[in-house]
């Protein structure tokens, strides 16, 4: 083969991986632009139970969730069969994780329980509490700049010596959002979330027999 032959060979196959890593270092490029991140807190007025604390352990598991919401980005919905992210903003963690991190301190803070955590301190606890969540998302007003927050989830709480379920419940609510603005939107999230777990607590304590 002439030179100049497989010298242009020889450019032609150095490109082609170059190419690609430029591809694949722009896609993480993309991947791993910063995005302002929130974090949602658990109510800070829930009142703390008189009297000593039950000696019982309390285990709440992570909820489980479609796949749709077992991420960080956080969920809009412009239809009711379509699903968008936020492109700027997102969750400090998955929504499952940071539900889970708001049931767990709403619950401690009523210091009803001697512990409560994500994992049993021995082989297992005496309580768990499994969690379904159902919608974690803001829905768009097709006709104005707005949305409606919604935040519902099913709780169960499990004898864990025989696995018998003690109480269940649904919970629910949603606040509004005067804008599509990031900060509107998740004041409407720090609203709905608020009274839910607010009324899981309450729920909590008093099927737990601290209320």
């Amino acid at each position: 083969m002439p030179l100049a032959h497989t010298v242009r060979a020889l450019a032609l196959s150095l490109a082609v991986p170059m190419l690609a890593s430029c591809s694949a270092l722009s896609a993480l490029t993309d991947a791993t632009t910063p995005r302002n991140v929130f974090e949602l807190q658990a109510p800070a007025d829930l009142p703390a139970r008189a009297g000593r604390m039950l000696a019982r352990d309390v285990i709440i598991e992570e909820p489980t969730t479609s796949g749709a919401l077992q991420t960080d980005r956080i969920m809009i919905r412009p239809g009711a069969l379509q699903a968008q992210y936020l492109p700027d903003v997102r969750w400090a963690d998955p929504a499952p994780v940071m539900v889970q991190t708001l049931m767990l301190r709403a619950l401690d803070s009523t210091q009803a329980f001697q512990y409560v955590g994500r994992k049993p301190l021995g082989p297992s606890g005496d309580f768990a509490i499994v969690t379904e969540l159902i919608d974690f998302h803001a829905e768009q007003d097709p006709s104005a700049d707005s949305a409606r927050v919604v935040v519902r989830m099913i709780t169960r709480i499990v004898r864990e010596r025989d696995t018998a379920i003690v109480a269940t419940r649904s919970f629910a609510a949603s606040a509004s959002a005067s804008s599509l603005d990031d900060e509107a939107l998740l004041g409407a999230f720090d609203a709905a979330a608020g009274r839910v777990i607010s009324e899981f607590a309450a729920w909590a304590t008093s099927s737990l027999g601290a209320g």
